[in-house]
């Protein structure tokens, strides 16, 4: 894989990026039924990648084979939009936006993370040290998919793999991540930071929420609404949180296009080391070092061996195996209906 000029180029392995700037432009817009069928499945599946701190839906969108459209459509949130809007020519905002797509596959996620928010809740809870044996399959596997998009490893590709590697163990260590501030400002920043792990390939925006310690707290939220307790007390963080998701998409959109265009190698580098390096938090022996602590918000737990943890390493070691295993079918079934197409 090679970049030049400004196209974008990658091995032809599983979801490639292909043809650069033009592939970002073209997203080869279809307008019936069958279609959006399709695009509300793929939304779905992004959404129940999302809601676990594993698979980002970025990678499930490489996978696909929408996520050059994905990151073209949002990032055409710009003046010729608004101009557009403001003069009322709603058929051109709506046609230059994508917004049918955007729309079809905004229904999938809502709907993807919305099925699943109970069910996280519940094996995080009860089943801890399995299920993050389980993340952490998923997250290793999609390391090996992102590090399939770097044709050729050079000093220059190591050495930002590691930068990735280093930063994201200093993140996952600092005493800040373990007490951050209950406040509604660290809320937004969490849902900037978390919404842009969403359509990067590779970084799960849950396991982004783990790290900056506001995972457990979006999904207990999310399932009080579920379940019709709707207040301010469920409203007004859900909304900071949305907010900050909007501003980050916006913003963030602009930047990933650009860096995939320009320098995609050092970009899926350094993605492949900070997955690797942020796998630290989800080293599945943990031990409760607050036990009579209700609130799963509050709870501490440190890192012991397989032995102190009491949960059984076999099973954890299979299902870290299994889910690796799972992504890496995911991605062969997308290849060769790709190549079927």
């Amino acid at each position: 894989m090679s970049t030049e000029g400004n196209g974008v180029s990658t091995a032809p392995a599983s979801g490639t990026l292909q043809s650069g700037q033009d592939h970002f432009d073209d997203p080869g817009r279809t307008g019936n039924v069958r279609a959006d069928l399709k695009t509300v499945g793929c939304g779905f599946l992004m959404g129940a990648a999302d809601i676990v701190p594993g698979v980002s839906g970025g990678t499930v969108a490489l996978i696909l084979g929408i996520y050059p459209r994905l990151v073209g459509a949002i990032s055409r949130v710009d003046s010729r939009l608004l101009l557009a809007v403001t003069k009322r020519r709603w058929s051109e905002a709506a046609t230059h936006l994508d917004l049918r797509f955007l729309a079809a596959l905004g229904f999938g996620i809502l709907a993807g993370i919305g099925s699943l928010a109970s069910l996280m809740k519940h094996l995080l809870v009860h089943h801890r040290s399995l299920t993050y044996a389980c993340f952490a399959g998923l997250i290793f596997a999609s390391t090996l998919l992102v590090a399939r998009h770097i044709h050729r490893w050079s000093m220059q590709t190591l050495g930002a793999a590691l930068l990735g590697t280093i930063v994201a163990l200093r993140l996952v260590t600092l005493d800040a991540m373990h007490s951050p501030p209950d406040t509604s400002w660290y809320l937004f920043l969490c849902g900037m930071i978390g919404i842009t792990a969403m359509i990067l390939p590779g970084i799960s925006g849950a396991f982004i929420l783990v790290l900056l310690q506001r995972y457990f707290y979006i999904v207990e939220t999310l399932k009080e609404l579920l379940h019709g307790n709707i207040s301010a007390q469920t409203l007004i963080p859900v909304i900071v949180f949305s907010f900050g998701c909007l501003t980050g998409l916006l913003l963030f959109s602009r930047v990933l296009r650009w860096l995939l265009t320009h320098h995609e190698q050092l970009t899926m580098a350094i993605l492949c080391g900070f997955m690797l390096g942020a796998m630290y938090c989800l080293w599945p022996f943990q031990k409760d070092t607050t036990p009579d602590e209700t609130d799963t918000k509050r709870k501490v737990f440190v890192h012991v061996a397989p032995s102190e943890s009491g949960s059984s390493s076999g099973l954890a070691g299979l299902l870290f195996v299994g889910s690796a295993g799972l992504v890496l079918g995911l991605d062969r079934i997308g290849t060769n209906m790709r190549k079927k197409h």
